[in-house]
């Protein structure tokens, strides 16, 4: 999991949907429920019976039509509704980030995919609005796939950047950010914010980032210009680094969640984060720490992909052995006392420390059976607290 990054180029003369740079931004994704992701719900794929089936792509090719539409139906009627906005409004939350895939409005290019998120979409902007909650609009897997990751729709090869498809692929990609400013370009006060593409692979090279770079540019116009004129919409920009570092970027900040960390103790996991404080707070433009968990390992069954094992307990190739997931993942009612006190001075240490910057998206408001990762679950088993701001360890960085 890694970082979202907020661009500032932002005139005075606009009309923001939310106090940006005067307010916090305390919020949650809804992740696997318009874009499938195996960990969040592993029930959908272990009841296709086919080992194959590991993401969106496969959910929908490697099993009937009719089968497949039918789970999904019942999954975007039931996974996320108007309760949970409700209840997230309620936990005194600001912001909800919705991943959706492209193939919800393009399928041109012969991909497998299944439509009918978009209802959805629009239930979930009428929802924002009757809590009071600003959503964000991330598109989080492109043609072509970018980035080779589940969540991108299609596991496997990237190809949206590479010469031969790239120009295909992004033209396409541009095209949909197009059609999502127009949608919500007078809408900001509960449509603020977009995000043109989740977790490109900048860590594939120059080229990929070459392309990434006029991506960002490209989509800068697309969401800041969508009147076909000069006039601006009051929709802000939100990037992510690429898997790049601070210095690259020249004004955007990096902070890997799952690279080699899991050998590092949980102290370790809090002073790490701690330590991010003075960079975020010295940051000049807006920085929005966009996924991120108080979980410390990688051990909620499919994280890494489905039947690929973890690196904590060894099971993911390659991988050395940290110690025993048992306690560490599943349901809340096999955590012991002290775990639940680590994930909450965890959860607190990195609030703490990302609102030294403009705030925070914690991945993700729930999950079938991994309740370290759930804002739901850390409500309701009291790691997490009703009232964001209310900290027992309000000293936990020292």
């Amino acid at each position: 999991m890694r970082v979202i990054l907020g661009l500032s180029f932002i005139s005075s003369a606009l009309a923001l949907g939310f106090p940006y740079g005067s307010q916090k931004v305390r919020g949650v994704n809804l992740g696997g429920w318009l874009v499938l992701e195996p960990w969040i719900t592993p029930s959908l794929f272990d009841n296709t019976g086919n080992a194959n089936i590991v993401d969106e792509w496969t959910f929908a090719s490697l099993q009937s039509r009719a089968t497949a539409t039918a789970a999904l139906s019942v999954h975007w009627n039931t996974f996320i509704t108007e309760s949970d906005f409700a209840d997230i409004a309620a936990a005194g939350l600001n912001h909800v980030r919705l991943p959706i895939g492209y193939w919800a409005w393009d399928v041109s290019g012969g991909e497998p995919y299944i439509q009918g998120q978009l209802p959805f979409l629009n239930k979930a902007v009428a929802w924002a609005g009757n809590h009071g909650l600003k959503l964000i609009i991330d598109l989080h897997g492109a043609p072509g796939s970018q980035n080779g990751f589940d969540n991108s729709g299609h596991r496997g090869d990237a190809t949206w950047a590479l010469a031969g498809s790239s120009g295909r692929n992004v033209q396409r990609t541009n095209a949909v950010i197009k059609q999502i400013a127009n949608l919500y370009k007078d809408n900001s006060s509960v449509v603020p914010i977009i995000a043109p593409l989740n977790e490109p692979a900048g860590f594939n090279g120059g080229n990929w980032l070459s392309v990434i770079r006029q991506y960002w540019l490209d989509s800068y116009g697309n969401i800041r210009y969508p009147y076909g004129s000069s006039r601006q919409s009051d929709t802000l920009m939100l990037i992510h680094d690429a898997f790049q570092s601070l210095s690259y970027w020249n004004g955007f900040l990096t902070y890997p969640q799952y690279n080699g960390e899991e050998q590092m103790s949980m102290s370790d996991h809090i002073r790490t984060v701690c330590a991010k404080q003075s960079q975020l707070a010295n940051f000049d433009l807006w920085v929005i720490v966009g996924e991120w968990t108080p979980a410390h390992t990688d051990c909620a069954k499919y994280l890494l992909g489905r039947g690929v094992g973890s690196r904590y307990d060894g099971s993911y190739a390659g991988s050395t052995r940290v110690g025993s997931c048992t306690g560490l993942t599943g349901k809340a009612s096999s955590f012991s006392s002290s775990y639940k006190t680590f994930l909450r001075q965890f959860w607190e240490a990195q609030v703490i420390s990302y609102e030294k910057g403009q705030g925070w998206i914690q991945w993700t408001w729930k999950a079938e059976n991994a309740d370290e990762w759930s804002y739901q679950a850390g409500l309701a088993n009291g790691w997490i607290p009703m009232d964001p701001t209310n900290h027992i360890y309000p000293n936990i960085c020292g």
